[in-house]
């Protein structure tokens, strides 16, 4: 199993090693990271991904689930998105979750949604992906949490312009777990018990997938 926590702390002081292009697959290059977004409150989305990303990586190596995760703290620069999803392929990763926050400013919106690669490039792209994103999108609805107001439909986005995605070659989503610039919701993703429920809405989620 692989966990993507997105961005990365050092990314911000290092804008030319994160804005150099790199493959982002379908032909398309775009820049090697980002630097994530915020609340408005200034915690960070960099911050959130890792705190939920090394929850999730305890819930799941608990249930003797090997876990790699795409980087290995919170303070340095990338890896560059063709690099993390390379990571998930070299693992033979049974499936890949890829975990972010949002940051739209448009008014009213929030909830979650999950992100798959479509049209599929490969098999894994195909049934596999969508039954890991319908699992996370199940797991999540179920916990309690909103889907997204704003973006896809019934907490579903299919995406062809997401180059972890694209470029992956195991079964792989990208969760957006809410909007970090909503009053309301950024008082969730900021909180230690928010964090902790959105672990364990996606490790329940990944642990029905791999069953």
């Amino acid at each position: 199993m692989v966990l993507d926590p997105g961005h990365n702390g050092g990314n911000s002081s290092n804008p030319a090693a994160i804005n150099k292009k790199v493959p982002a697959g379908r032909g398309q290059t775009k820049a090697c990271n980002t630097t994530g977004t915020s609340t408005n409150a200034g915690y960070t989305e960099h911050q959130f991904t890792w705190d939920v990303s090394t929850r999730v990586r305890e819930l799941l190596a608990a249930k003797g689930i090997q876990v790699v995760l795409t980087r290995d703290s919170d303070t340095g620069v990338g890896p560059c998105v063709d690099k993390r999803a390379a990571i998930g392929n070299q693992a033979r990763a049974d499936a890949v979750v890829s975990i972010h926050a949002d940051g739209s400013n448009s008014p009213g919106a929030h909830g979650f949604h999950i992100a798959y690669s479509a049209p599929p490039l490969n098999a894994a792209q195909g049934e596999p992906a969508k039954r890991l994103a319908t699992t996370l999108r199940d797991g999540l609805r179920s916990a309690g949490f909103a889907t997204s107001t704003y973006i896809g439909t019934a907490g579903l986005s299919p995406r062809d312009d997401l180059g972890g995605l694209n470029l992956s070659e195991r079964p792989a989503a990208l969760v957006e777990c809410g909007n970090m610039r909503n009053e309301a919701e950024a008082a969730v993703l900021s909180s230690t018990q928010g964090r902790q429920r959105y672990a364990d809405a996606i490790a329940a989620a990944i642990l029905a997938y791999l069953a």
